[in-house]
């Protein structure tokens, strides 16, 4: 049976620029949310970091233009980063007016955080290290109220509808057995990312790489695939079996931790001028070099003050696992955490589909380049949902739904269909990325990496399941990474270690080739 639904504006992904689209398209006309979970199952919901905006005296837009293009290593667009780091304020203050209190004193003067590579004190939180919960609290009791908005819950969307060369709706299972054909005027992809491809992840259960995978398959282009921010200080617990690893902020380093090894050494200084506070790529690898060298890595907070105060999420889940941060170390790993590369898209969310956009982590619109500068992440999906609004509202309707599809199920493969992926394909998919397609990359081990991926898939059903698409992220992943003969950002490999001018370009790909690079300079 299937359920055919015409309306104004679908959202996919219900993270902070799901969130947020919605609420600004409602104004306009009627919304479809749709998740695959819960309506608060995301990313979003687990960032601990902040929201990077220029607040103090001593900070200036131009500074924190700056700090993003050079994290960014020469990928990041100039254009676009000056025109998501401007448009910070105003989106600070449209958080407030929904409700949305920042840490603070009692005058109202936001307290504002350091975080690596940042050259100024700049990060609002809540709560300490509750930022994304906070946002999304309000932002969910806004959208639950909201008369023009209708939520679909446990919802898996498993293909776009394209109609002459555009995206006119959606084809998704609902509570694993109904399909719903949606038709809208503008449909927008805020799926988030990809972390759940790897053992060892801070990303939500559900981050399996859906919205690229539906993009590409509908002919969108993908960018820069291959940059995986790898956090350099994930909780390493030996009491949790669970490879979703509790995050432990970049803020912490900001107010004083220091990175050291089992005897309580500092090394940091060993890698890098700002030492504990350099780009996330930078730490990671320094975590990496020192655990291959048999050094187990710890961070040392005991010097914060009110330490349980200042990070409560933190606290908790230390003393959860037996260990007191106001007195002892606290053991990290570096973890997966964000997908750089994403959907290709123009500064208003335009893919190269019509009618179809892409806002947040499954998105590249240029802001974060090669590696990511902290805490930008919120602030790209709040600006980005703003943006896309205007676009989306001047589009005309579509004519009415019709089943005439291919993306209809049948009743055999709707019986057999996976909305997530089974332990098997997942393990395997993990196994691969984890090893071969990791914090430090060569030519064999990706290749390795490839060749059990497509074999992987060989083995899948032609069905566009969860299990396919797991296995389908995974490989554009590490197609870009085999592509890209040198290292740059959060991709380094060690048979090519330095930076390349022959590779200051961005990768992408395209439905039905392998791979096809579009050059540009590093200034652009």
């Amino acid at each position: 049976m299937v359920t055919h639904i015409d309306t104004d504006f679908i959202i996919v992904g219900t993270g902070i620029a799901g969130l947020m689209s919605s609420l600004r398209a409602a104004e306009y006309g009627r919304v479809i949310l749709v998740t695959n979970g819960e309506l608060q199952a995301s990313n979003s919901m687990l960032a601990q970091g902040g929201i990077a905006a220029v607040q103090g005296d001593d900070d200036h837009v131009l500074l924190h233009i700056q700090d993003t293009l050079q994290t960014g290593q020469g990928l990041s667009e100039r254009d676009i980063v000056q025109m998501i780091v401007s448009m910070a304020p105003d989106v600070i203050t449209q958080l407030r007016r929904l409700g949305v209190v920042f840490d603070g004193d009692a005058t109202g003067h936001p307290h504002l955080g350091m975080e690596g590579a940042h050259s100024r004190q700049r990060i609002l939180h809540i709560g300490g290290d509750q930022t994304g919960k906070g946002i999304l609290k309000e932002l969910t009791k806004h959208v639950q109220s909201h008369p023009n908005i209708e939520i679909y819950p446990h919802t898996y969307v498993y293909d776009l509808q394209i109609s002459c060369g555009e995206c006119t709706g959606i084809w998704a299972i609902h509570d694993d057995h109904h399909i719903l054909h949606m038709n809208a005027r503008a449909i927008v992809l805020a799926t988030g990312g990809l972390g759940q491809l790897f053992s060892y992840t801070t990303n939500h259960s559900l981050a399996l790489g859906d919205g690229y995978v539906l993009a590409q398959r509908a002919g969108a282009t993908l960018r820069d695939m291959e940059f995986i921010q790898f956090h350099p200080t994930g909780f390493r617990s030996h009491r949790k079996t669970d490879k979703n690893v509790p995050l432990i902020s970049e803020a912490v380093r900001g107010e004083g931790a220091l990175l050291v090894d089992e005897h309580e050494t500092p090394f940091m200084h060993r890698y890098h001028q700002h030492k504990d506070l350099a780009a996330r790529d930078i730490v990671a690898r320094a975590i990496y070099s020192e655990m291959q060298a048999g050094r187990d890595i710890f961070l040392d907070a005991r010097n914060i003050p009110d330490f349980a105060q200042r990070f409560p999420t933190i606290f908790h889940t230390c003393m959860d696992s037996g260990i007191n941060p106001q007195m002892q170390l606290m053991p990290v790993v570096p973890v997966a955490h964000y997908a750089m590369g994403g959907v290709q898209t123009d500064s208003y969310g335009h893919t190269s589909i019509l009618r179809l956009f892409a806002i947040g982590e499954v998105a590249s619109v240029g802001l974060h380049g090669a590696n990511r500068l902290a805490s930008n992440s919120l602030l790209e999906g709040l600006v980005m949902a703003e943006r896309v609004i205007s676009q989306m509202v001047a589009l005309p309707p579509v004519p009415p739904s019709s089943t005439l599809s291919d993306s209809l199920l049948s009743s055999s493969e709707l019986n057999n269909f996976m909305t997530h992926p089974s332990d098997h394909v997942l393990e395997k998919v993990q196994q691969t990325m984890w090893g071969h397609v990791g914090i430090v990359r060569d030519q064999e081990h990706l290749s390795f990496a490839l060749k059990e991926l497509s074999n992987e898939l060989i083995k899948l059903p032609k069905v566009p399941d969860a299990n396919r698409t797991v296995v389908t992220a995974a490989i554009y992943v590490t197609r870009a990474a085999l592509w890209r003969k040198e290292s740059r950002g959060a991709h380094f490999r060690s048979d090519f270690p330095f930076k390349s001018t022959l590779f200051e370009k961005h990768s992408t790909q395209v439905k039905e080739t392998q791979h096809e690079p579009v050059a540009r300079t590093a200034n652009h």
